[in-house]
């Protein structure tokens, strides 16, 4: 305790970690929507029990890679050249991981418009092998906007104890969130389609971020932001539209 007395009485401390666990909850809020899309295609008895199993092991996932920190900020060295680009292990990383969020993402908006093919999805049908899949998924994805957010940790703090204190503050918010949340889509079936629009807008800015353009993340989570709230104002109106007919039914 004695080694982190002056850390605790640092201001720029307190400062650098109320910042990375804002920071930490708004990047999950892109990992929550996929566990929300996907455990909502698992029967109903399992869904919160994928969502937490799954979070869960994102928690290990993530304590473990900062153990490894120092091996993580060398990710960004670059391997080879290409287009005039250094690519490295970290750009590899968000380049596979926005190609499989377009391609999931592509692939949902195709199943909600031509239901027909549903029974081509990729997760297989069986109960165990569904449940892992989705488990799996969910730890792949974890996987790379962990790396992403424990470099971007690295430059904002140099103390691994606010790293851990922030990521175990933003994975509690996602444990408390997630069943609201994939609820909510649930309920909401335009929401999925908003939901599988957004994922599809990350993967595409994973992809870039992987080729060298920087995208400013406060552009993509403002446009979320306002798409959301386009979106709650129609199911309002859709909701007044709905009342308004079943007075008038009743009346006649």
């Amino acid at each position: 305790m004695q080694d982190y007395l002056p850390l605790l009485q640092d201001p720029t401390a307190w400062i650098a970690l109320v910042t990375l666990v804002i920071m930490e909850v708004v990047l999950g809020i892109d990992n929550l929507i996929f566990i929300s899309i996907l455990t909502n295609k698992l029967p109903e008895e399992m869904r919160e029990r994928a969502r937490r199993i799954g979070i869960g092991l994102a928690l290990v996932m993530r304590l473990a890679l900062l153990g490894t920190v120092a091996w993580i900020v060398q990710l960004t060295t670059p391997i080879f050249e290409l287009f005039g680009h250094g690519f490295s292990w970290k750009d590899l990383i968000l380049i596979a991981g926005g190609l499989f969020l377009v391609w999931k993402a592509t692939k949902e908006i195709h199943h909600s418009v031509d239901p027909v093919d549903q029974e081509e999805d990729f997760i297989a049908s069986s109960a165990t092998t569904t449940f892992a899949s989705a488990i799996g998924q969910i730890l792949l994805l974890d996987l790379v906007f962990s790396i992403d957010s424990i470099i971007t940790a690295v430059g904002m703090t140099p103390h691994l104890p606010i790293m851990v204190i922030a990521v175990i503050a933003a994975v509690t918010v996602m444990l408390v969130a997630a069943t609201p949340l994939a609820n909510f889509i649930a309920k909401n079936p335009t929401v999925v389609m908003l939901a599988l629009g957004f994922l599809l807008m990350i993967g595409t800015t994973l992809i870039a971020e992987g080729m060298g353009f920087h995208v400013p993340k406060g552009y993509i989570y403002a446009a979320m932001a306002f798409s959301a709230l386009v979106e709650v104002l129609n199911m309002f109106a859709r909701r007044k539209r709905a009342a308004s007919r079943k007075d008038k039914s009743t009346v006649h």
